[in-house]
Formats: structure tokens, sequence, C-alpha cells
């Protein structure tokens, strides 16, 4: 059985639908169980994770960055890089905003640069822009908010909720595309245990 533990930070709740979505995809995958975990729980719960076989890190950008909430469990995990705990381990993140970019590229950038001082194996999204959608790139519009990975991401689910309340945002399109990342890290993980046994 592959362990992946969903760590998240969520002010509004629109990036904790995103991490129910990973968890969910996760689940998908054959012989794999997602465990929710806020970033305030898992600050003790570090040994939890350290018997996790991957980590998915997730939390809304503030202003181009990590939100703090995030912030202060990174911090608390500091410990695991000097016992090398989650060395080999899977890694993915992902991330919400208000707007189509908000900065969120520098969000994934900082969760994977995370993962990798970790020496964690990190996994991207590994999805073509609006891929349920393909001819929406040939019009000015773009992909509509029912698209897979709408907004073109390669580190990790982007999400964008405006300023909908959370439940109506994000939209249909962005929460697919969190449950395809859950489903693909499991997969990857999955494979990676088998190599090793």
């Amino acid at each position: 059985m592959i362990n992946v533990a969903v760590v998240f930070h969520s002010q509004g709740g629109h990036t904790r639908l995103q991490a129910e979505a990973i968890a969910r995809g996760v689940d998908r995958s054959p012989g794999a169980t997602a465990v929710l975990i806020s970033a305030e729980q898992a600050v003790s719960r570090l040994e939890e994770l350290d018997a996790a076989d991957a980590i998915i890190f997730g939390c809304p950008t503030y202003m181009g960055n990590i939100s703090a909430g995030m912030k202060v469990f990174l911090e608390a995990a500091v410990g695991r890089w000097f016992t090398q705990a989650w060395k080999d381990k899977v890694a993915g993140a992902f991330t919400n905003s208000t707007n189509f970019s908000g900065d969120k590229l520098n969000t994934l950038t900082g969760l994977m640069v995370n993962a990798m001082q970790q020496g964690m194996i990190y996994v991207g999204l590994g999805m073509l822009p609006a891929s349920n959608e393909p001819d929406s790139m040939n019009n000015l519009e773009g992909p509509s908010s029912a698209a897979l990975n709408r907004i073109d991401a390669a580190l990790g689910p982007m999400a964008t909720s405006f300023t909908v309340a959370a439940g109506t945002a994000p939209p249909s399109g962005d929460i697919l595309t969190a449950e395809a990342y859950g489903e693909r890290v499991a997969t990857i993980t999955a494979q990676l245990a088998r190599g090793r046994n």
C-alpha cells in the first residue's frame, strides 16, 4: 500500500478543495491511499510524514509567495534535512490564487525547492494545457473554466478563484486537474516502490 500525505494550508477554503481533489485522485490509483493533513496539524505529525511514501504540499499564493501558514510548517520540518528523513520520498505541490497569474509560479518553485532541499523526488503535472479542450487554444478567449490545466502549469496544479467563495471556486477544470495530479503522483510513487522492492 502506498501512503500519500497531502499537507495543505488554506485560509479561505479554496486550497482545501484542491487538497481534497488531490486526495481523491490519489485514492483512485490502485493500492494507494491519501491522508489530508493541514499545515497546522502537520507541525506535530512529522513522524507520520516520515513514514509516508510521498508528500504533496499545497498552499495559497499570497502576494506572489508561499502563505505564512505553510512557511510555519516548512520551517518546523527543517530538522528532517539533518537526518535525511525525507530523502528519496516523492514530492509534489499545488497552489491557488485570486487571479490567473498572481505569481503562482513563485509559490510552486518555493515548494519544489524545499522538497529538493529535503532530498525528495519531485513530480510535475505532466499535462498539456487545456488537454480536454484542445481547440480552445485557437481562439482569443482561450480555455474555459472546465479546461484541465487551463493556466498551462508544469510544476503542479494552479487554481484560480478570483473573489468567488470556496465551493463555487475553484472551477471544475482546476479541481479535475488536481485530481489527475494526485493520481499521477500516487502512480509514480507506486512505480518507484515496486522498483525498490
